[in-house]
């Protein structure tokens, strides 16, 4: 490998090893604020080493042929997609995997992603996601494994194992990318992109052991996080890249920035775009994401003696050797059979495990008189809420190319399960939100809601009449997906208004309520807890929710999943986690009852 590359470097301009430290956007799902220009003009001058977004044989065929017939030096691209929690086939959300606590299960289903993902053309995931979050206001909370960084890490190592094997050669191995290094998770107040300020201690004891597992276990590349440490954006901190990830772990993989986070380093305040482009290949970014600041600034600054060549050099080899690695040199279109992409995508075989995976994710947090499982046969049963017959947002954010229109809803996996053994009688109930202006920002890059033209008195009287005439209700609400995503971060985890409005009127049927919860992160339940007889947390399961539902109700399937992130009774707790150290005057609530005693004595006696 070393030898290739050698003499492929000493026929390269400069233009062209700035070229492969460009990555393009072209594709099917918009992730960031910039799209790339004049992109099949750039791939013939060897100005892009590698594509986001791009997926399908035919797609990628397209474009790797491009790169091969026309351009001096016929440097395969890769192709990158955000692959979390499934490619076709949609496992639940990262939150919901680990909640199983079955490593082997977890890495069966990042295998099944990359066998999906390779016969889709893709030779590169941004997975996994590994960033601790104590705030579960902080939409990404919904990407990670929860709060314990010995868990976390285990899940790290188990899904670099699924998605790279040994082997990266292999037709259906893939690239994998550990994320958000570093502390990404711990923006303060729960804000995406926000500043984190934490001790060494606590960076090194709870939030970097799952990056630093993921290092461990082989991952290939690293991608930057969009927040600052210690004052410096992690995308152009050397401490964290240099000293931190290669000196003291020994990583000697591709590190890619996060999208347009070198340029977004000027909004921090660090420099103008040639500046942030120095502190980013100083401290040892390898590759730009879509931002095209290493191309359009790097050649000046080494012309400016402000940069070497030889860290050019350094960027542009561990790029070409991660090509390298995946036989795209051998064959550039290794990842493009048709064969594959017919056999492999989206099979019984997938679909089956993702239910067996839902069904393990499934956390019962209330089962009051041991309500469930249900009666199998002569049942009226109330299906009620905006959710119980929702295909689109089970899959849950990031959901790469899984497509809704295949996912089952709660309503058809009763159907699946039981056919005319019991009576359902349906209501949506509510919307899943009214707010117009959080709607508005929910449906800015797509109209994933939609209201109901019925008015609220309407469809709570609806939902009322079928809660009368059933013998127990099942409520499913939740979120939509966007509310628990990047920069889904709500002030308030509660259940929407009209959500709640829906349920008051249910509990007051004195009907018993069951609820089914589809989320992306920890909620505020108190009230709900209190009314409802049971509560099953299903977060946003996937492909197969309806028919993992339907079983766990009742009772093919035992719940057996055990939370991974504290469920506070108020915000006013956060941040709240279980490894919480004690304080020196831990609460007693006995102590202040013997003061107001004391103080009651002493108001008498005066």
């Amino acid at each position: 490998m070393e030898a290739f590359i050698e003499t492929l470097m000493s026929k390269m301009t400069l233009a062209e090893k700035l070229g492969q430290t460009n990555m393009a956007f072209i594709g099917r799902d918009i992730t960031g604020p910039i799209l790339s220009q004049n992109v099949d003009e750039k791939i013939r001058q060897g100005l892009i080493g590698a594509i986001i977004n791009t997926y399908t044989v035919e797609d990628v065929r397209r474009i790797q042929q491009l790169c091969i017939d026309e351009s001096r030096l016929k440097i395969p691209l890769l192709f990158s997609y955000d692959v979390i929690h499934g490619h076709r086939t949609i496992f639940p959300i990262a939150l919901g995997l680990s909640a199983t606590w079955d490593l082997k299960l977890i890495e069966q289903s990042a295998r099944i992603a990359a066998e999906e993902a390779t016969a889709d053309g893709l030779n590169w995931v941004f997975s996994p996601m590994v960033d601790i979050a104590r705030d579960p206001r902080w939409g990404r909370i919904s990407e990670g494994s929860g709060e314990d960084p010995w868990l976390g890490s285990q899940i790290a190592a188990a899904m670099v194992r699924g998605y790279q094997v040994d082997d990266l050669s292999r037709t259906d191995t893939i690239l994998a990318c550990v994320k958000h290094f570093a502390l990404y998770g711990a923006a303060e107040g729960g804000r995406d992109y926000n500043s984190v300020d934490m001790s060494p201690l606590h960076m090194y004891q709870y939030y970097l052991p799952p990056y630093q597992a993921a290092v461990n276990a082989g991952v290939g590349s690293v991608m930057t996080a969009f927040n600052d440490i210690n004052g410096i954006p992690a995308t152009g901190n050397r401490w964290l890249l240099n000293d931190v990830l290669r000196e003291q772990w020994k990583f000697e993989g591709l590190i890619v920035s996060d999208y347009a986070a070198i340029k977004e380093m000027s909004v921090h305040g660090v420099g103008d775009l040639q500046e942030v482009c120095i502190q980013a290949l100083t401290a040892g970014v390898d590759m730009d994401m879509v931002d095209e600041g290493y191309l359009e600034t790097l050649k000046k600054s080494l012309d400016e003696k402000k940069i070497t060549e030889q860290q050019i050099d350094q960027a542009c080899r561990r790029i070409l050797e991660a090509k390298y690695k995946l036989g795209l040199f051998n064959d550039p279109f290794h990842y493009c059979n048709e064969k594959r992409a017919q056999t492999m995508i989206f099979t019984e075989k997938n679909r089956s495990i993702a239910k067996e995976i839902a069904c393990r994710s499934f956390v019962l947090l209330k089962n009051d008189r041991q309500i469930l499982p249900l009666a199998k046969s002569k049942l009226k049963l109330g299906l009620i809420g905006p959710l119980a017959d929702d295909q689109k947002h089970v899959l849950g954010g990031w959901s790469a190319a899984g497509d809704w229109k295949q996912c089952v809803s709660v309503r058809q996996g009763i159907q699946n399960l039981l056919q005319d053994q019991i009576e359902v009688f349906y209501a949506k109930g509510s919307n899943l939100i009214e707010d117009p202006l959080i709607l508005q920002q929910l449906n800015a890059f797509s109209n994933d809601i939609s209201l109901d033209n019925r008015s609220a008195d309407i469809m709570i009287e609806e939902a009322v009449q079928i809660a009368q005439k059933s013998d127990v209700i099942i409520a499913v609400v939740g979120e939509a997906q966007s509310m628990s995503t990047e920069g889904g971060c709500r002030v308030d985890i509660g259940l929407p208004e009209c959500q709640k409005r829906l349920l008051k009127a249910l509990f007051e049927t004195q009907k018993p309520v069951i609820l089914v919860l589809m989320n992306g992160r920890p909620l505020t339940l108190p009230w709900e807890h209190e009314h409802a007889q049971a509560i099953l947390e299903t977060w946003f399961a996937g492909t197969e929710t309806g028919n993992a539902v339907a079983e766990v109700l009742f009772g093919f399937y035992n719940p057996s999943g055990k939370l991974t992130s504290t469920f506070p009774r108020h915000v006013g707790q956060i941040p709240l986690y279980y490894n919480h150290k004690r304080t020196g005057r831990p609460f007693d609530p006995n102590r202040f009852i013997d003061r107001f005693k004391v103080n009651r004595i002493r108001t008498h006696f005066n």
